[in-house]
């Protein structure tokens, strides 16, 4: 059977409030996170991913008390990222209650504080964030909530995270983000095989299917947002869905 397909629902959160938007535009609030986070874990998500899109991009850190409280209400494993920049961050995070961390910006603009947390905190706890917009044929990484452009090729990026100690790949397809078009699929299965670490599908999902063509595209879990918060598909049954397709999945 292999290893399960994990179903994580994304909060994005701006000014302490969960937010979606299209192709990282146009943001609208979705409610509380603490929450909305408790529905998520009375639903059967397997994992919850904590993202204050803004901190990087204002040049602050996350505002730790609402990870805290949010923390308090599941008991599935949670990933938290925004504003991330030193180890002591990382600790600070931990310590409030998150069990990995996502690492988009300063891992970027610093690839050895990868190499230095997965080494301090061990790799399990240490997910990059990868924001991709395809020009040009290829898939340029974006920083700072998806704001300013690098010269990185995503595909490249995402190896030499693996190669710093990253745990996992949090891949999000700026193309797709709240269009419920579909993942990326022709990047999952690029990277897919160049990665030996799990890769996390981010942006697009809009019906259960897309679940089922990321996981055989190379997925290793599935983030949504959109799908979730305005409740067009519960958790569950994306998770039938699949179960009914012979994917490996936590009933």
């Amino acid at each position: 059977m292999g290893l399960a397909l994990r179903i994580i629902p994304c909060l994005d959160v701006d000014k302490a409030r969960v937010v979606k938007g299209t192709k990282f535009l146009e943001l609208k609030d979705a409610g509380d996170p603490v929450a909305v986070a408790k529905r998520y874990n009375e639903e059967g998500a397997d994992e919850l991913v904590f993202l204050d899109i803004t901190a990087s991009a204002e040049d602050r850190a996350i505002t730790l008390k609402v990870v805290q409280k949010t923390a308090e209400q599941v008991f599935i494993p949670l990933t938290v990222g925004g504003g991330i920049r030193t180890i002591q961050d990382i600790k600070l995070l931990l310590r409030s209650g998150a069990d990995k961390v996502s690492i988009n910006t300063a891992a970027a603009l610093n690839p050895k504080l990868i190499k230095e947390a997965s080494s301090k905190f061990g790799s399990q706890c240490i997910v990059v964030a990868i924001d991709a917009k395809k020009e040009d044929g290829k898939w340029r990484v974006y920083i700072h909530g998806g704001r300013t452009p690098t010269k990185l090729d995503a595909v490249l990026w995402a190896e030499k995270a693996e190669k710093y100690g990253a745990g996992e790949i949090l891949l999000t397809s700026m193309d797709r983000d709240g269009t419920q078009m579909g993942y990326d699929l022709d990047l999952l299965k690029i990277l897919s095989k160049k990665l030996v670490i799990p890769l996390i599908a981010s942006g697009g999902a809009g019906e259960k299917k897309d679940f089922y063509t990321a996981w055989k595209s190379g997925a290793s879990a599935c983030l949504a947002a959109s799908l979730f918060h305005y409740q067009k598909c519960s958790i569950r049954a994306v998770k039938n869905f699949l179960n009914n397709k012979k994917v490996p999945v936590r009933l």
